[in-house]
């Protein structure tokens, strides 16, 4: 039955899914995470996955102009063509990986303890990232050329491992290719829009068999709340690592790693 402590429960889910989304910290990890310790456990996390929607919409929503610009421009500019070719490519990689390993990738690396490892091991990441003085070539996302894209996309593979951090490998991987920070966050928001919709998709297509009036329930209240809170992160996180870049980020995810590995430790 859908009471109220499971309603509360996919709440605080789907206020961590939004919050985490879009910044390099790893809503998937913290999203296992909280999941075991406040005991909501989903089928093949299909819960996680579907509430992701309310995310998509969110930055669907604080984007619209600009996406509808560039569909318009797409007959006759050829930034435009480029611009969209470069997000597909990028998507390419983690579609191909996605499909093929996904149930594998579920079965073997959603555990906590996989989840504070990596949590950690890239806040150390984005740590030296940040005091890292990398050559800028790129400031603008319509200009990444499409190797660069493609790149880019390779690298949010890693990102199948929980705690790893879709947004944060591709991130890395922009700056590594010469982006600087906020254009490389911009083109993670951009190269968010097919991947979310693709696992949600897959996932969907995979358990919709599996679901039962109250997961609908529950999916719905995490899709709102989700789209809430990811609505908020959008709208200043660009703002946010232009001006001071990944260091409250970096070392979020050592603490929630370090704190989770402390809680399994002592709970189980």
């Amino acid at each position: 039955m859908m009471d109220a402590m499971s309603i509360a429960k996919a709440v605080v889910l789907a206020v961590v899914e939004g919050a985490t989304e879009f910044i390099p910290v790893s809503s998937t990890g913290h999203q296992l995470l909280v999941g075991h310790f406040i005991d909501f456990h989903s089928p093949n996390n299909t819960f996680e996955v579907l509430i992701q929607l309310g995310a998509i919409l969110a930055i669907l929503a604080v984007y619209f102009r600009r996406l509808l610009g560039v569909a318009l421009a797409l007959p006759n500019d050829p930034n435009a063509r480029r611009f969209v070719l470069a997000v597909l490519l990028a998507f390419l990689p983690a579609a191909i990986v996605g499909g093929l390993f996904s149930k594998v990738i579920k079965a073997y690396l959603f555990n906590p303890w996989i989840v504070c490892a990596t949590l950690v091991a890239g806040g150390l990441v984005l740590l030296v990232l940040d005091d890292t003085d990398l050559e800028v070539k790129k400031t603008d996302v319509y200009d990444f050329s499409l190797p660069m894209a493609l790149k880019i996309g390779i690298f949010q593979c890693l990102a199948m491992i929980p705690g790893v951090s879709r947004s944060g490998a591709t991130i890395v991987g922009a700056m590594l290719m010469g982006a600087d920070k906020r254009s490389a966050t911009e083109f993670s928001f951009y190269l968010a829009m097919p991947t979310m919709a693709g696992a949600f998709a897959k996932d969907l297509l995979d358990n919709y068999k599996n679901l039962h009036a109250d997961d609908v329930g529950l999916i719905v209240i995490g899709f709102v709340v989700a789209f809430i809170s990811a609505l908020i992160v959008v709208r200043t996180v660009l703002d946010y690592v232009a001006r001071h870049g990944f260091w409250l980020f970096a070392w979020w995810r050592i603490i929630v790693g370090s704190l989770g590995f402390a809680g399994l430790i002592i709970f189980g």
